[in-house]
């Protein structure tokens, strides 16, 4: 019965706290509120009423202790703004900066697996970004010729009307890409929400190439199927072609392919082929600032490529699995060669061949500061060491070019996502 009594006068005095609290507010706070210790077997409604004039020594004991809750509350706030000062910092430092560099591997290959992008486009500062936009404004531009030479000699009343909308679009995102530059010249602060805009932008340039992608598929019965292009407009990691049957085992292999690309730093990936337990079989990288590599079973050789300049250039590298034998080729013209690239590994079979993309597992884990930027075509595969004679008609596009028998570029070959577009091949058609 005391211990319930004891409960009730314990909400009461709980209550008339808070309400003399709210009464002190509304008197200009100057009612003060006193707790005292009750002995464990007093009445406490009692000892309430008997303490209600505390004395002096009780007093300075709750001022003492009002002054040091007033002192944590200040540090506590003081704490928590330079948190968020730091927040801040850190934002602002990942968004500015590039690639992290991560671990070296086997031949100078870095690899971050703690800092993936997999959010799409690689962060990147305004000059940058106004770089990537320019060029893919370029590409569009290049395109569009394409279409209006395509359309003038066919007489389409619907593609002229396409490309004069398309025209259009492309004028607008050229005045905002003007309108960054004046605000980044002027240093206003409309360059908070940079990223916003970027998006914006990159999200309006997608479903840009994509009306581009369906007007130019008219173009393809005038063509035939292994006269086309892949382009990769933009470093992100949802845009690549898959092939669409695997490779065999191959004990020796060639493979040929024509590039473009004036990307930096480094083009990208331009392809990947991953098996069950082991994500780097045969891949072609070209990384930051290393030198164009190829993986064999994550074994590395340094390749003599220069060729982010912008121009057509083919390249092809030949390797056996005897002594892991390799040779580089560009242009035609051999540039290099090595031993020991995975001796007496034979590539293996049932894997998944990516383009444009670098996988960490199999079919997946793209990254986009991985992501190849720029044109692929003609993309062979030879389970044989090609000759010197063959590889140069290869590149020269002789008419006694071979294609390979492993894999052969075909549209019906692949299959396309993320909004990398096919389109007619012009390199061969130059050359001759």
């Amino acid at each position: 019965m005391q211990a319930t009594k004891n409960g009730i006068c314990w909400r009461l005095f709980l209550y008339s706290c808070l309400f003399l609290e709210s009464s002190s507010q509304d008197f200009g706070g100057q009612t003060q509120f006193i707790c005292t210790s009750v002995p464990k077997d007093m009445d406490i409604c009692a000892a309430t009423l008997q303490n209600s004039v505390p004395g002096e020594d009780l007093k300075t004991t709750v001022m003492q202790l009002r002054e040091t809750v007033l002192q944590q509350k200040e540090t506590i706030m003081n704490q928590k703004e330079t948190i968020r000062e730091l927040t801040s910092k850190l934002a602002r430092c990942e968004s500015q900066s590039g690639a992290e560099p991560g671990d070296t591997r086997a031949g100078g290959r870095r690899k971050d697996t703690g800092s993936k992008n997999t959010m799409g486009d690689v962060s990147r500062g305004p000059a940058d970004t106004l770089a990537q936009l320019s060029q893919t404004l370029q590409s569009l531009k290049q395109r569009l010729e394409n279409l209006e030479q395509f359309s003038r000699s066919n007489n389409s009343v619907q593609a002229n009307s396409l490309k004069d909308l398309l025209q259009s679009k492309i004028d607008d995102l050229e005045k905002q890409v003007l309108s960054r530059v004046n605000s980044i010249e002027e240093g206003k602060p409309g360059l908070r929400n940079e990223t916003e805009q970027r998006g914006r932008v990159e999200s309006t340039l997608t479903s840009l190439h994509q009306r581009i992608t369906d007007l130019e598929k008219g173009q393809r019965e005038n063509r035939p199927l292994d006269k086309f292009q892949l382009t990769f407009p933009l470093r992100t990691n949802y845009m690549y072609a898959k092939v669409k049957k695997s490779l065999p085992e191959m004990y020796a292999l060639t493979v040929c392919m024509w590039l473009k690309s004036n990307a930096s730093p480094g083009v990208g990936t331009p392809f990947s082929y991953a098996v069950p337990g082991q994500a780097n079989e045969l891949v072609l990288i070209e990384w930051g600032n290393n030198p164009m590599e190829i993986l064999i079973n994550d074994k590395v050789a340094k390749l003599p490529f220069l060729i982010n300049d912008g121009k057509w250039h083919h390249i092809c590298v030949t390797w056996t699995t005897r002594d892991g034998v390799w040779e580089a080729f560009q242009d035609g013209v051999k540039r290099g060669s090595g031993e020991n690239l995975a001796p007496y590994h034979p590539i293996k079979p049932q894997g998944l061949l990516i383009l444009g993309q670098e996988q960490d597992m199999l079919g997946g884990g793209f990254d986009a500061t991985q992501a190849f930027v720029g044109d692929l075509a003609n993309f062979h595969i030879w389970d044989r060491k090609l000759s010197v004679g063959e590889i140069y008609n290869l590149a020269t596009c002789s008419s006694k070019a071979q294609v390979g028998n492993v894999f052969a570029w075909m549209e019906t070959s692949l299959d396309i996502y993320g909004g990398a577009s096919k389109w007619t091949f012009e390199a061969c058609r130059q050359l001759n």
